[in-house]
């Protein structure tokens, strides 16, 4: 690990699955437990707590949980706590994190996400539709609800249309980012829908929000994952060896909002990606794992665009050459990401990634991973991550 940086020292998820009935509580207790257990570390070394974006009783199970629930569950004293309900998306709390142990606040910090979309919807109420808990819309959101654009997958899917406008991408392009994840799912026996997925069956999906069908949404779930973020000396005590912070990036240089961005082909991420690498030497050619958000599939194309894996309007072609699946030589969501493995809001392509450097990602496995790139965020949210293993 470089001295004087911030590290990943372990990672935990509860059992996932839809409609579990199970408590938020129960399942985090589950993912700490194994967090801790990962890094060798007990609940007293921990003293700080930190999670995207606290609880939040107006989104019926997006998030359950607040930093003084899982606190007093888990029997935590603490001396740095925070609760990110804005900035760059749900990268947020392993960013603060990593600010709090590298200004003495904290030496070891848990950082959280849980989730229980899938038990706590129904035909009335879901959390990924604005206004499902009946609170008054407002700001950005005000203009997109009234004309009948409710969901996430709406404004997706109007980047979606403008993309294939303009670099003549098609279906059968974002179909590859959707069966290649479900060929890593099938390797990964946490993922939640490991049935193979083929391109008919791709195709023949219902359309959700044109050109977006069934398989280019993630699949909401009960579950919660764990991070622990610890301070560099800290870290060497830790059981594996020390993921190294090696650069981090949250810019934003547009307005707040998903449909009037003066280019509908890029996001935040492309403001983040930029900051990512200004900050370090490492590029996109030493990098061996991406985790890139994929609330909905064509996120991905944008990812690989924004952090410089490929020029802009080069994603469809880059994505047909085979570099991100299976065998390929940018492995992207290699556990199946959130379109087959389940949405965790980022959190679990943040786990698997960490296997990767651990080499613990059995069938799976990139050959001696080393270095990793997370993207976390859609829309004009993100926060950007490089991880290395030294």
């Amino acid at each position: 690990m470089s001295m004087g940086k911030a590290a990943i020292t372990g990672v935990g998820m509860s059992d996932i699955g839809r409609n579990t009935g199970r408590p938020a509580i129960l399942h985090l207790a589950e993912a700490a437990e194994r967090a801790l257990r990962c890094a060798g570390l007990s609940r007293d070394d921990i003293d700080g707590i930190a999670t995207y974006p606290g609880k939040a009783d107006n989104t019926p199970g997006m998030s359950p949980l607040g930093t003084g629930e899982v606190r007093n569950a888990l029997g935590l004293k603490t001396r740095w706590h925070s609760a990110v309900p804005d900035g760059p998306a749900q990268m947020a709390p392993i960013m603060v994190a990593a600010m709090a142990v590298m200004t003495g606040q904290a030496r070891h910090v848990l950082c959280f996400r849980a989730l229980t979309e899938s038990s706590s919807q129904d035909a009335t109420r879901r959390a990924s539709i604005s206004g499902a808990g009946k609170a008054r819309m407002g700001g950005w959101l005000s203009w997109l609800v009234p004309v009948g654009a409710m969901s996430a997958s709406n404004w997706a899917g109007w980047m979606a249309t403008r993309y294939f406008h303009e670099f003549g991408m098609t279906r059968e392009h974002l179909g590859m980012v959707a069966t290649g994840q479900r060929r890593f799912a099938q390797q990964n026996p946490t993922a939640v829908i490991r049935k193979p997925l083929e391109m008919d069956d791709y195709l023949a999906a219902r359309m959700i929000s044109t050109p977006l069908g069934l398989f280019d949404c993630d699949i909401p779930i009960d579950g919660a994952a764990v991070v622990i973020v610890s301070a560099p000396d800290a870290a060497r005590d830790c059981r594996l060896p020390p993921l190294s912070i090696e650069a981090m990036g949250s810019g934003l240089r547009s307005q707040e909002t998903w449909d009037q961005r003066a280019d509908l082909t890029t996001m935040g991420a492309h403001d983040a990606g930029a900051d990512l690498w200004a900050r370090t030497d490492f590029r996109p050619g030493d990098v061996d794992v991406l985790a890139l958000y994929d609330g909905f599939s064509i996120f991905v194309p944008l990812w690989l665009e924004a952090l410089g894996f490929c020029g802009h309007g080069e994603a469809k072609d880059f994505i047909a050459e085979g570099n991100i699946g299976p065998g390929g030589r940018f492995p992207t969501n290699t556990g199946g990401g959130q379109l087959s493995g389940g949405r965790l809001h980022g959190f679990g392509l943040l786990h698997e990634a960490c296997l990767q450097l651990w080499g613990q990602a059995d069938g799976r496995q990139v050959e001696d991973a080393r270095t990793a790139v997370c993207g976390m965020g859609g829309g004009f949210i993100a926060g950007a991550m490089l991880l290395n293993r030294a």
